[in-house]
């Protein structure tokens, strides 16, 4: 674009389009408002109307990412040694004024907008400063319902506020198209962000935050408040946030009759430290339609907050608390209340687990397809015996780190769960060939096995090899390969 359409476009160059951009690609910026010669938009050796490159095709991730380069489908990061800069202006400059047309401007818009689909926010951004027509495209209410960002320099508080104001001209102050918002990493987001987007964008969907660890309570109070529609929320890693609830004048507002519930589904709390049983309870009785939750490492929970969670939210079919502590068999108990509902468990590196808790979910959760035990150093032979009869479907899992399980449990573990496809014996000290080689003869569906630090020998892993044909192999045997 020459100097004239420059200015004459100049008001869609808004701050919005500089929004990401760092000290790093300041020289570039003015570089976006110029558009290349031919020469340099299409390999020398392409003619202009030659058939170009399927859109399915993956781009180049490294020209995708970079932060010192322009957009990397549009530019080339280097002029060719035969034109200089002053003489690619000039004949763009002229080309422009003779009514000729660059090759990528011959495309549809739909094509552009097909490309423009698989960008990141931020480079979307980037090409809506190239020309008047990019700029139109760009902001198509089709492209813009979710937004992704990444960065831990990334101003995100201003890139919410700018975005949405940007999203909400053609329906003042409301976002009507926005239905995901992923903002994992992003370390400098703050409740004034989330409350920007909580109070333009009713139709949210999906928020994503995982380790933005300046959100609070507040500001998921106004989300989950404001957003109806929400289904799927994950703050794991955000260490201030202890519950999920409505606020206080929401709560007000709402009638005996209509309750006080939350439409999530799938909530991930990994790693919220500071989350404890009260606000487990809190959070059953507001999201009475979970079915996927995640409590990893939530290591203040006890046998407690899991009965809360079984009362109110019988519709679990994931659930997640692996490294709590203090959960026990007497959580166990609770949890096989969800009975034939429940297909996920992990209990991971619940030390005080024992056969007993486990056979309370194999005898009630007959449905149960995954099952993580790692590290459960109470489990043994016993607690595989009622896994093995009482859940025939089982398709994956985790022993490892039980040193107490030996060949006799996996034995009728093979004889009774015919489709087990992913099986973890890591550091099972009392393992030897010979229930190795019972698992391969009767588990013929077989794709991973994992006997790291286990006493495996090499004919049982041939073994291994030779009945489960695509099954991979984790060991630490080196004359195995």
């Amino acid at each position: 674009v020459d100097a004239t359409e420059n200015k004459e476009s100049h008001s869609y160059w808004s701050s919005d389009s500089m929004l990401f951009h760092t000290h790093r690609d300041s020289d570039l910026s003015m570089r976006t408002l110029s558009t290349p010669s031919p020469a340099l938009i299409l390999p020398p050796h392409l003619h202009p109307l030659s058939p170009l490159l399927p859109l399915s095709a993956p781009f180049n991730s490294s020209s995708s990412t970079s932060s010192s380069e322009t957009v990397a489908m549009v530019h080339a990061t280097s002029t060719p040694p035969f034109f200089s800069a002053t003489h690619s202006r000039r004949r763009a400059t002229r080309d422009h004024h003779q009514g000729a047309s660059v090759p990528i401007d011959l495309l549809p818009d739909q094509i552009f907008l097909d490309v423009f689909a698989r960008l990141p926010t931020n480079q979307l951004c980037r090409c809506a400063r190239v020309c008047r027509r990019w700029y139109n495209l760009a902001w198509d209410p089709r492209l813009w319902r979710s937004i992704r960002l990444t960065g831990d320099v990334l101003h995100v508080d201003r890139a919410l506020r700018v975005l949405t104001r940007r999203l909400c001209q053609d329906t003042p102050n409301v976002c009507l198209m926005l239905e995901t918002l992923v903002a994992s990493g992003c370390r400098r987001l703050t409740d004034r962000g989330l409350l920007t987007v909580a109070q333009c964008c009713p139709e949210l969907r999906r928020l994503e935050v995982a380790g933005c660890y300046n959100v609070s309570n507040d500001a998921v109070f106004e989300v989950v408040s404001r957003c109806p529609n929400l289904e799927h929320l994950d703050v794991s890693g955000c260490c201030k946030v202890t519950c999920i609830s409505l606020t206080r004048e929401v709560s007000l507002k709402l009638s005996p009759m209509h309750g006080q519930q939350i439409s999530i589904r799938y909530l991930d709390m990994t790693d919220c430290l500071a989350l404890e049983d009260e606000g487990l309870h809190t959070i059953a009785a507001h999201c009475t339609q979970l079915t996927h939750l995640y409590l990893r490492r939530c290591m203040r929970l006890t046998d407690e907050g899991l009965r809360y969670l079984v009362i109110y939210c019988p519709a679990v079919r994931e659930l997640s608390v692996s490294d709590c502590r203090y959960v026990s068999d007497f959580g166990l108990r609770e949890i096989a209340k969800l009975e034939g509902r429940l297909r996920y468990l992990s209990v991971a590196h619940c030390g005080k687990i024992t056969d007993v808790g486990v056979r309370y979910v194999a005898k009630y959760c007959s449905r149960l397809r995954y099952l993580n035990a790692r590290g459960c150093e109470g489990l043994t032979d016993h607690g595989l015996e009622y896994l093995a009869k009482s859940c025939p479907k089982l398709k994956s899992l985790d022993i490892g780190k039980c040193p107490l399980v030996s060949d006799a449990g996996l034995e009728l573990l093979a004889l009774n769960c015919f489709n087990l496809k992913r099986l973890s014996l890591k550091s099972c000290e009392s393992i030897t060939g010979r229930g190795l080689q019972v698992v391969a003869a009767n588990c013929f569906d077989l794709q991973l096995l994992n006997v790291q630090d286990c006493d495996a020998p090499l004919d049982a892993l041939r073994f291994v090899k030779r009945h489960c044909k695509r099954c991979v192999i984790e060991h630490t045997n080196p004359a195995f390969f």
